[in-house]
């Protein structure tokens, strides 16, 4: 089974890959020639997900799936939310929304967040949706140089170190993502 993941977000195809059985063989934008940005423009990580796996079905033909990532801040009524990637502005560099989000919460002392991804799946013209949700909470400073994005501020509840500090294999078995690939995987199983 061949299914195109619509991204060009390296760190999140080498994540979900080491996640997706070996039967199934996984795209990415490239493989497909897929060159342009794949408009996101909801105001919903789900309805993100569900317009980029949407666009390359409908413009390549492909079964596909989609995901956005929200981290969710209780102290900000939940922002960055669907904005994370450009929290800072649209250079999306990782450094400058983690800097802006630690100066928002320089003086809070409730620091309760949550990673949210939603994967949206376009399989033999039938749409689905699968939710990942880890709780957690911001760090004061940076920790660890694993991961990417948000993860060397955010700390799974019950964890006393980063996703930047932890292995890939433990992130994915307590993270967003990897619960949401997981029902994906298990879906995938009752095709």
């Amino acid at each position: 089974m061949q299914l195109v993941f619509a991204t060009n977000n390296q760190n999140k195809i080498k994540e979900v890959q080491s996640l997706i059985p070996s039967h199934i063989q996984l795209l990415s934008l490239e493989d497909i020639g897929c060159e342009e940005d794949i408009p996101e423009t909801q105001d919903t990580i789900e309805g993100n997900a569900i317009q980029k796996a949407t666009y390359i079905k409908t413009n390549y033909g492909y079964d596909c799936f989609a995901d956005d990532t929200g981290l969710e801040v209780a102290a900000l009524n939940g922002e960055p939310g669907v904005f994370s990637a450009r929290y800072a502005g649209e250079q999306r560099d990782a450094d400058d929304n983690m800097d802006l989000l630690l100066k928002r919460l320089k003086n809070e002392t409730h620091r309760a967040a949550q990673f949210k991804t939603v994967i949206a799946l376009q399989i033999q013209n039938k749409l689905d949706t699968f939710t990942g949700i880890c709780q957690g909470a911001i760090t004061e400073h940076k920790k660890g140089d694993k991961g990417f994005g948000y993860d060397p501020i955010f700390q799974a509840k019950g964890y006393d170190s980063t996703f930047a500090e932890i292995s890939l294999e433990e992130k994915n078995r307590i993270g967003h993502r990897g619960k949401a690939v997981k029902q994906l995987i298990s879906y995938l199983k009752t095709l």
